[in-house]
């Protein structure tokens, strides 16, 4: 079984600790003093935290925005209708002169 690194020996209870602290305000200097550990090891335990936090968050709100289309209405598909129509006279019209030529 693989771990992360910077968490060899620093046990799952201790980095739940660290990580609750910095929620509360303490730094992360104060901390890697404190627990007598490196800066950049409780710096990286509380990225990660941070990150598993922001990757839930992104995924409820991909989920709640995720539904139907809006309903179209009756007026703009007769618009389009009318539009494709015209649109398609225009092209008709165009191969006709390109044939003659």
């Amino acid at each position: 079984m693989s771990r992360q690194k910077g968490t060899t020996n620093t046990p799952p209870a201790i980095i739940a600790k660290i990580i609750k602290e910095h929620a509360e305000g303490k730094s992360a200097r104060e901390l890697s003093k404190e627990y007598d550990k490196p800066y950049k090891t409780v710096r990286n335990m509380i990225w990660r935290s941070n990150r598993k936090q922001r990757q839930a968050t992104e995924a409820q709100i991909t989920k709640r925005f995720r539904g139907r289309k809006p309903a179209v209405t009756l007026q703009e598909y007769k618009y389009n209708n009318k539009r494709l129509q015209m649109e398609n006279e225009l092209l008709r019209d165009f191969i006709s002169l390109a044939e003659r030529r």
